[in-house]
């Protein structure tokens, strides 16, 4: 049974955001059954964990004698055990490597910068003068993946592992309306959402945070 190691409570306003998600997403997609372990945020610090994940973060996945972190590089682990999230041939699979990489090295570093600053940092009294050109550079990304998705259903081909990693980007800038200016970045979103691998691990993440929702 593979198994996912994730927190057993995040702050509100993280559920439904945690990375783990990406993980749970491919893993429903896929078929595959796992069960869950849970840490708190004091386990992160452990000598026991930092072996596991040496800069005590979480997803971490377990599938038999495999051991993978980063959610990125597990994706592409679980890719190489099911078809549905990396096809067989060796150019399709490169470009769904392609978009992987480009989903969390080209257009997340943009769109966590900004989500950052609205969550953490939105009352500093420098947020006001550096929000402008955070999200100038966060438009400039969406500008350049509207254009990709111009007559795309998917970022390479079929659905894949790329449109999971994709769609847990974007998601970072809910609530700020700047995706909604990009009709094929919108249009693209709602198709990822709307999968029913999706929709049943997004409902499993927000049942686990559930209680803490509940007391904010």
């Amino acid at each position: 049974m593979i198994t996912l190691t994730t927190f057993r409570m995040v702050p509100p306003f993280a559920a439904g955001y945690v990375r783990d998600l990406r993980v749970r997403w491919a893993l429903e997609e896929a078929g595959l059954p796992y069960m869950l372990r849970l840490i708190d945020f004091d386990d992160r610090n452990t000598p026991a964990y930092r072996r596991e994940q040496p800069f005590g973060q979480i997803p971490l996945l377990q599938d038999g004698a495999v051991q993978v972190f980063e959610s990125g590089a597990i994706l592409m682990h679980l890719g190489e055990r099911c078809t549905a999230l990396m096809p067989p041939e060796p150019a399709a699979r490169t470009r769904v490597a392609t978009w992987m990489f480009a989903a969390l090295n080209s257009v997340e570093p943009y769109f966590a910068r900004l989500a950052e600053l609205d969550v953490f940092f939105a009352d500093a009294p420098w947020a006001a003068g550096s929000r402008p050109v955070l999200e100038e550079m966060a438009l400039t990304r969406l500008h350049d993946l509207d254009r990709v998705l111009a007559g795309r259903d998917w970022l390479a081909g079929d659905f894949s592992a790329a449109d999971i990693l994709m769609t847990t980007v974007l998601r970072l800038l809910d609530g700020c309306g700047l995706a909604a200016r990009f009709g094929n970045v919108s249009a693209y979103m709602a198709r990822c959402m709307a999968r029913p691998a999706f929709r049943k691990a997004l409902a499993a993440q927000l049942a686990l945070y559930a209680p803490a929702r509940e007391m904010a």
